[in-house]
Order: C-alpha cells, then sequence, then structure tokens
C-alpha cells in the first residue's frame, strides 16, 4: 500500500466520519460556544480534506486555499473570543 492508497483510503473517510460527527454537533449543542468551537473544528478538518486531496491530485494550488480556510478559522475564533469577553464585562 503507497501513501496516497493510504490517503485516500483511509484517512479521507475517517475526515468524512469525522466531519458527520462535527456537525451533529453543531446542530445540537447546547451552548453558543460548542457551536462555535464545532465551527472551528469543521473548518479544521475541511483543512485537512482540502488538503490531502492537493496531495492525491498532485496540486499545490489549494494548499493556498486551505492557508486562506486556516487564517479564517483563526481570525473567527478569535473574534468569538473578544465578542464573549465583551459579553462578561458588561454583565
Amino acid at each position: 500500500m503507497s501513501v496516497y492508497d493510504f490517503l485516500y483510503y483511509i484517512i479521507l473517510p475517517v475526515l468524512a466520519l469525522s466531519t458527520l460527527l462535527i456537525f451533529i454537533r453543531f446542530l445540537i449543542g447546547p451552548t453558543l460556544s460548542d457551536r462555535v468551537v464545532a465551527l472551528d473544528l469543521l473548518l479544521t478538518t475541511g483543512i485537512g480534506i482540502i488538503t490531502i486531496y492537493s496531495i492525491y491530485t498532485n496540486q499545490p494550488a489549494f494548499l493556498d486555499i486551505a492557508m486562506i480556510m486556516a487564517l479564517i478559522a483563526f481570525l473567527g475564533t478569535v473574534a468569538f473570543s473578544y465578542y464573549l469577553d465583551k459579553r462578561e464585562k458588561n454583565e
């Protein structure tokens, strides 16, 4: 089994299953914080899927897309933590 077969037949299905489980957590998360963490984890899993697809198809342009998604996910997490900090100070 080559590395490409391992990525395509083992890692991608595991990431797809984890995406499904994370999405369920996103839907039933009892608090806003749980949903934001699940959304951040969905983006991170999506970055992993894009990266594996980029390696498998030998197209490095997809790595730029993954890097932009990582920046957006990071900025979203920082913005949400800033929002929580302001909300706690006002209460």
